[in-house]
């Protein structure tokens, strides 16, 4: 209710010249609503913590990473030891309990320095979103809990539509083409209404992978797997694919950010005709857009992250239209700004952003590889328009752009 007598207010004093921060600033002052974009100090601490960790042991490595295919065991070991391991796990079962935001500003901070590697310490991942939802504490004592005591376990989550991998007498069988891992010991696979578990009849066929190659990468047969357990329910499995791509978008934003970051610097220090070439118009112009795309992608998706924590908190089951939407806008949004600022950020060191010898490459292939997850941007997009329009059913005439990309993260 003040929140919108707030509103009226504004609406009659219309500000406008010189003035008008002085009177925004009085009305919103009045009451109490001023907006704050400051993490809170606790999260803050857990930022820098992160940064502090992907700055030193993270980027300095990153393509001694890349070439290995996995990340150095005393970096997983350090990983853990900080708590970032069991992040969103619940207090009662050892881990720090945080949320979706908290996941959202470390995974950017990872991302940063090397989001292959981020996705390989990871021992959970997005797989982590059907658990909780759909079999909560039970379901994490059971599954997840033995990863998280073997060193360099990967827990995988599929997001199958198609679907790929057929059911049939509590047996899984079929082929996911592709996903970031060398070693899979827990597969998660999600569907539109549905989520089930498989641990046994895994193998795997290496890839050489165009990015992410710190996590790996492989051909995924499922071969008459029995599945310990299956679950059916909509809501819920509306609920994991929203804190899964939340979880990818995060990613995303760090990978822009580095490459926004770096691209700046480099263009600072680069001389053509007298003067740094930033300090030309075009290249101004694009660097700012980038910081632009970078900054609006940011906010989406800390938002989203901050209304599934919000969520959460609620009593019984809230209705997930919102969220699901939130969630769904954010990704496209980190997706297609990733897909512009890191190919800029290559375009802007010309023909050295090719070479291996600077970073920008990699993190444009790192952009492109996870905005193909979780169905990529086009399911991102149907699934914002369904909550938008209020309509279940598929909008799409044509379902065979689902088969365009791999879902598995």
């Amino acid at each position: 209710m003040e929140a919108r007598r707030a509103l009226r207010q504004f609406s009659r004093a219309r500000p406008s010249g010189p003035d008008t921060l002085e009177r925004l600033g009085t009305i919103a002052l009045k009451w109490g609503r001023a907006i704050d974009f400051e993490l809170p100090h606790e999260l803050a601490l857990v930022q820098e913590t992160a940064r502090a960790f992907a700055r030193d042991h993270l980027r300095p490595r990153d393509r001694e990473f890349e070439s290995a295919r996995a990340v150095a065991p005393h970096v997983h070991h350090l990983y853990r030891d900080l708590g970032l391991a069991g992040l969103e796990l619940p207090e009662a079962l050892g881990g720090a309990g945080q949320g979706a935001l908290a996941r959202a500003v470390v995974n950017e901070e990872l991302a940063a320095a090397d989001a292959g590697a981020a996705l390989a310490l990871d021992p959970l991942g997005p797989a982590l979103y059907p658990l909780i939802a759909f079999g909560g504490e039970g379901a994490l004592r059971a599954q997840a809990l033995p990863l998280l005591e073997r060193s360099g376990a990967r827990a995988v989550l599929a997001l199958d539509l198609l679907p790929r991998l057929q059911t049939a007498g509590g047996r899984a069988r079929g082929v996911l083409p592709w996903v970031p891992a060398d070693r899979v010991d827990l597969l998660v696979v999600l569907e539109r209404e549905r989520a089930y578990v498989v641990r046994e009849g895994l193998g795997l066929t290496p890839l050489r992978g165009a990015a992410l190659r710190a996590a790996g990468a492989a051909e995924l047969h499922v071969d008459g797997a029995a599945s310990p357990a299956d679950w059916v329910s909509t809501p819920r499995a509306r609920w994991a694919l929203a804190h899964a791509r939340v979880y990818v978008a995060s990613l995303l934003l760090g990978v822009m950010r580095a490459s926004t970051e770096f691209s700046r610097a480099y263009a600072m220090e680069r001389v053509a005709f007298g003067r740094p070439i930033a300090h030309h118009q075009a290249l101004a112009f694009l660097i700012s857009d980038m910081a632009s795309a970078l900054d609006g992608a940011r906010l989406l998706v800390q938002e989203a992250a901050w209304r599934l924590d919000r969520a959460a908190g609620l009593a019984g089951e809230p209705d997930i239209d919102d969220e699901a939407e939130a969630c769904a806008t954010a990704f496209l949004e980190a997706a297609e700004a990733a897909l512009f600022v890191t190919p800029n950020g290559v375009q802007i060191l010309g023909g050295h952003g090719f070479m291996q010898d600077y970073p920008v490459e990699k993190w444009m292939r790192e952009a492109r590889a996870l905005s193909l997850l979780l169905g990529g941007v086009d399911a991102a997009r149907e699934d914002a328009g369904r909550a938008l329009l209020g309509d279940a059913h598929p909008l799409a005439l044509d379902p065979a752009w689902r088969s365009a990309g791999p879902g598995a993260a």
